[in-house]
This record gives C-alpha cells, structure tokens and sequence, in this order.
C-alpha cells in the first residue's frame, strides 16, 4: 500500500515533475520532486540534495537544470528531495530525512515504477556532504555516490572559525540573523526569505556547526564524529565522485581533496574532478564543459547501480 499523496502523485500529468509528502515532522511536510524523464518501465534511481547550507535551498530543479537532464538522459529516474532546515531543525534530525526519504522511495518503488536495489545519491555544496552522509548512514547503502563541491568535515577550522571570504562583507548581527529564522521546523523556505542573512552571521562568527548542531565542536568533538563522513569511510563504503573547482570560495577545494585521499587509504573506488578555476558551483566555466562533467558524473552513477 501506499499513501494518499502518492497515489494523487501518480495521477499527476506524465510530462510534470511529481510532487509527493514523503514525511511530516513536527508538523512540518517534507516533499520530494519524482522526474521520470522519457521512456518507460521501472528505473534506477539517483536522489538529489540541494545545497544551501543545510540553512537554505529547496529540492525545485529547474527543468533545464544541467545535473537533472544529465542524470535523466543516463537513464535514471530522479527523486529531488526536501529536508528540514538548520537552525530550527538540528543536523541528526536533518540526516534522519535523508534516511527517510531513502526509506521511502523503497517502499514506494512498486507504485513509482523505481528500482529499488539500484538506488545511487547526489548533491551539490551541503547536498553533497549530506550524499557523502548517505554513504554510510542510509540502510541498505546506495550503490554509488556523487558529491558536488561538498565536504565531508562539517567541523575543521574552515567552518568553525571566522571565515576571511565572509569577513569582507557587511556584518551581520546576531539580531539580524535570528530575525531571518523561526523556532518551528520548516523544509521549504518561502521565496522572499533572507535566511541568508542568518548563513552569513555563522560564517563570519564561525559558528555554523553550534548553529546546526546544536553542539559545540571545540568541546564536543567525538559527538561530531558520527556526522563527519571524513571519519566514517570503511572499505564497505559506495563508489564516490566527487567534482570541485579551485577556485571555491565557499566550500575549500581542500575538503574534497582530503576526502579523496581518505577514500584511497581506505581501498574505496572514486574519482575526483578536479575543475581548475571553477568557483563554487563552477558556474564560471564554459556552458559545454559544465554539461560534461554532469554527464561524466551521470556516467559514472549509472554504471555502478
């Protein structure tokens, strides 16, 4: 059996993005996104985490996005998948909606026309640590793995120290930023909101792992441990690709370097793109060279599901 909200997803008209409740948390629904893209029958699988921060960002993809047409025309069907937001929701309860969403589609997959043994998780920037969280945090594991521009150490200095990038804007004050959020779960922030304003605060404080955690990394280290993917990789972790540009000011191009050295220590099969100059979302570089790093990204998911 199924939900109501996906029966009434399945009715939709076959050449729109379906829209289904997945979870309801707090009074909070949780929503995913199903393109299915040409063709018929039962297909793989990749989820799609948005970026943001873990503070903002919606699972809304554009239907020319270059990462969902790369992903579509590889095959997969493609889930794009809303998660509650930091600071009213803390990062354990954030990881849970991923293993949820995960769970989820499982369940579903008879009704959805999905594999579910050929499930594989990408994302971009804090989606990207969040798919490298999935690689060991979600049961049964995906098949494979991309991280876009992500990270697997939600607390090094880079995060929990004043950030140089983010100190040459204005300050923001702690009134301001707390002005920009709530105190009840939300997963779909309204189009007019300026939580980035609260995003900016955490940086040039560098506070964003107390903010999202709820937890102090300089004197609960261990507790981080369970949400730093860095610290978790065994040999039984999925294959990886992980893309960052050099010239990242957002995300250092050093998280994902660090992340590739650990997977090679632990004998884990991946691959590192490495974009030289690309800035955070390497949307900087040539049009052509972005569409092919997304099918090569692609191309390597729907080989190993």
């Amino acid at each position: 059996m199924f939900s109501a909200s996906t029966a009434a997803l399945l009715r939709a008209a076959p050449d729109e993005p379906r829209t289904a409740v997945y979870k309801t948390a707090g009074g909070c629904e949780i929503k995913a996104d199903i393109f299915r893209g040409p063709g018929g029958g039962s297909k793989p699988v990749a989820v799609w985490i948005h970026g943001g921060a873990l503070i903002m960002g919606t699972r809304k993809l554009s239907p020319d996005a270059r990462v969902l047409r790369a992903l579509l025309e590889a095959g997969f069907a493609v889930v794009s998948i809303d998660y509650r937001l930091a600071p009213e929701t803390k990062l354990p309860g954030i990881v849970e909606d991923v293993q949820d969403a995960c769970g989820w589609i499982r369940a579903n997959a008879s009704a959805l026309h999905l594999q579910p043994d050929r499930l594989a998780v990408c994302g971009s920037s804090a989606g990207g640590y969040l798919a490298l969280m999935a690689g060991f945090s979600v049961n049964p594991r995906p098949k494979a793995l991309v991280s876009y521009w992500g990270y697997g150490d939600i607390v090094g200095p880079w995060l929990s120290r004043p950030d140089p990038f983010y100190l040459q804007q204005p300050e923001v004050t702690r009134a301001d930023a707390l002005s920009a959020v709530g105190s009840t779960p939300i997963s779909e922030p309204p189009a007019d909101s300026a939580r980035g304003r609260f995003y900016l605060y955490c940086r040039q404080q560098g506070r964003l792992p107390l903010e999202v955690a709820g937890h102090d990394p300089d004197t609960e280290d261990r507790w981080f441990a369970q949400y730093c993917p860095i610290r978790s990789i065994t040999r039984a972790y999925p294959p990886t690709m992980l893309v960052h540009g050099t010239a990242d000011t957002d995300v250092p191009y050093e998280q994902s370097k660090l992340m590739a050295n650990r997977l090679r220590e632990a004998g884990v099969e991946h691959r590192f793109v490495t974009v030289p100059d690309g800035a955070h979302g390497i949307g900087n570089i040539p049009a052509d060279e972005q569409d092919r790093i997304h099918r090569e990204a692609a191309a390597f998911l729907i080989k190993r599901v």
